[in-house]
C-alpha cells in the first residue's frame, strides 16, 4: 500500500468499475488532482472494486484511457481495492472484536443489533450508535449534523466474506495516508457512517470536502439527455481534453469573473473554498462555446493529431476515414488556419474539410446548385470569364491569385463577393468555406481547374 505521510495534501479519485468515466466523476478526479498539484502533493488512482459481480475490466481500462486523455495523471501505480481484502477482514474482525460490529443472519433485511442465530455465514454489520448525532466539518457544506438515529448499521463483511464498499472506502484512506477527500455531495450520509468507523478505530479523519451535484440547464438532475455522457463520447464528439478540463472546474468553481485558466496558473490559485454550495448547470452550449474558444488557441498540428486520434472512434464525420490520405492531410494544415476560425468542435473540421478529401463530382448542397445553374447567369458569367485567365497564371500562389481576381473585379465593376460566391460553390459544393484565394492555393491549379470545368461543362 502507497502511503505519503509526507505530503502536505494527498487526495485520491476512487472510481467503480460498473460504468464509465461520466461528467460528475470526470469533475470529481480534476478537483483532486488540483488541490494535489496546487499543494505539491500527491493523487493516487484506486478502483473500488470488491463488488466483483458488477465490476467491469474493460471498463476498468476505459476510465484510466479517459483520465489520460482528460490529462490527469496519478502518483504511483493503480490500486485494486480487491487485492485487499484479507486487510479490510481483519479490520472488520477487529470491530467485531471491540463490540463496535455484530454479527447478522440476516444480512439483506436485519439492521437492528438482532438477528436468527440459527442460520450460518453471518455477515457482519456496524453497530452504529442509536443516539446523539455525527458531525461532518465540510470546507465546503460547513459543519453538518446528521441525527444517528437516521442512520442505519451498514454490512461490512457479506455473508461470504466480500467487504462492503463502507468499510473498504474507510481502511484504504487510512491506510494511504488519505488526507483530504473530495467527493458529490450524495456522499453525505455515507460519510457520516464512515466518520463512525474511523471513531471506532481511533484513526484520523481526512478533510472532507462534498461538492454540489450537477444539474442539467433546466435545473433537473443531470441525465442523457442534459448531456450526461462518457468522457470518451465527448473525445469522439470532437472536444478537446483541456476545454473540457476547463469546462468542468468551472461547473462549481469561481475565481472572480475570469473563465479561462491555464495549468500553470491553477497550480498557483487552485482551493477548495472557491467551490460554491449550490449545484453546477450543465449547459452543452457553454462547452461547445469554450471549446471553439481552445480551437482556435491551439495550434494547427496539435489540432491535425487531434483529427487522427479520433478517426477510429467517428459515428458523425464518419466519412473522412475512408478519404483520409497523406496528401489530404497536408492540405488540411494548410486550410486550418481558416478553418479554425468558426469551427467550435473537431466535426465541424472535419465538415468543413470535405472539399479537400472530395474528388469531382463534388457533392452540392442545394444553394450552390442553384449559384451555378445555367440559368443564374451571373454565377456561371463570372467563372466563364474568370477561369481562362487562372489558367494563364504562370505562378499560381496566394499573392498571384490574389491579384489576379482583384484586376478581375476592377475591370468587370464587381464586388468581391460577387466573383467569391461562384468560386467558392464550385470549388467546395458549398456557400460557406475559407476564404477564396486560400481554397484556390490549397488545391491547388490542376484540382481548382478540375473542379471549375466539371461545373461548367
Amino acid at each position: 500500500m502507497i502511503q505519503s505521510n509526507n505530503c502536505p495534501v494527498i487526495t485520491r479519485f476512487a472510481p467503480s468499475p460498473t460504468g464509465n468515466l461520466h461528467i460528475g466523476g470526470a469533475r470529481t478526479a480534476l478537483f483532486n488532482w488540483l488541490l494535489a498539484r496546487a499543494n505539491r502533493g500527491k493523487m493516487f488512482l484506486r478502483i473500488e472494486d470488491t463488488d466483483r459481480e458488477r465490476s467491469d475490466d474493460v471498463i476498468i481500462k476505459t476510465i484510466l484511457e479517459e483520465l489520460v486523455w482528460l490529462g490527469l495523471d496519478w502518483d504511483g501505480e493503480v490500486i485494486s481495492q480487491s487485492s485487499r481484502i484479507e486487510r479490510h477482514r481483519e479490520i472488520a474482525e477487529h470491530l467485531l472484536f471491540k463490540g463496535a460490529a455484530y454479527k447478522c443472519y440476516d444480512s439483506d433485511q436485519s439492521w437492528n443489533h438482532s438477528g436468527d442465530e440459527n442460520k450460518t455465514r453471518p455477515a457482519i454489520r456496524l453497530r452504529s450508535p442509536l443516539e446523539g448525532e455525527t458531525i461532518i466539518q465540510d470546507s465546503i457544506q460547513g459543519k453538518i449534523r446528521i441525527p444517528n438515529k437516521d442512520l442505519n448499521d451498514p454490512i461490512l463483511l457479506r455473508s461470504g466474506g466480500m467487504p462492503t464498499y463502507m468499510l473498504a472506502v474507510v481502511v484504504d484512506d487510512h491506510d494511504m495516508g488519505i488526507t483530504h477527500i473530495i467527493r458529490g455531495d450524495d456522499h453525505l450520509i455515507n460519510s457520516a457512517k464512515q466518520i463512525i468507523i474511523y471513531n471506532y478505530l481511533g484513526w484520523d479523519i481526512p478533510k472532507m470536502s462534498h461538492v454540489p451535484l450537477i444539474y442539467g440547464k433546466d435545473g433537473k438532475k443531470l441525465s442523457k439527455r442534459h448531456g450526461s455522457l462518457g468522457v470518451k463520447v465527448y473525445r469522439a464528439m470532437g472536444y478537446l481534453p483541456n476545454a473540457l478540463r476547463n469546462y468542468l472546474l468551472r461547473l462549481g468553481w469561481s475565481y472572480g469573473n475570469q473563465e479561462y485558466f491555464s495549468q500553470t496558473q491553477l497550480d498557483k490559485i487552485f482551493n477548495l473554498s472557491s467551490i460554491g454550495k449550490s449545484p453546477a448547470r450543465f449547459d452543452l452550449t457553454k462547452l461547445k462555446n469554450m471549446n471553439g474558444h481552445y480551437i482556435r488557441e491551439s495550434d494547427d498540428e496539435s489540432l491535425l493529431n487531434a483529427i487522427e486520434s479520433i478517426l477510429p472512434d467517428l459515428e458523425k464525420g464518419a466519412w473522412i476515414k475512408n478519404h483520409w490520405t497523406q496528401a489530404g492531410r497536408e492540405k488540411l494544415l494548410l486550410a486550418m488556419p481558416g478553418l479554425k476560425k468558426r469551427a467550435k468542435t473537431l466535426l465541424d473540421l472535419i465538415d468543413e474539410s470535405r472539399f479537400i478529401f472530395y474528388s469531382c463530382p463534388l457533392p452540392m448542397e442545394e444553394k450552390a446548385i442553384v449559384l451555378l445553374e445555367a440559368n443564374h447567369k451571373a454565377g456561371r458569367c463570372i467563372l466563364s470569364a474568370l477561369v481562362p485567365r487562372l489558367s494563364r497564371l504562370s505562378i499560381w500562389s496566394r499573392k498571384s491569385l490574389e491579384s489576379e481576381i482583384k484586376q478581375f473585379t476592377d475591370e468587370k465593376k464587381l464586388k468581391l463577393v460577387q466573383v467569391a460566391e461562384p468560386i467558392r460553390a464550385a470549388l467546395t459544393g458549398t456557400i460557406t468555406a475559407i476564404g477564396i484565394f486560400d481554397l484556390l492555393f490549397i488545391l491547388g491549379r490542376d484540382e481548382s481547374l478540375s473542379r471549375f470545368s466539371d461545373q461548367l461543362d
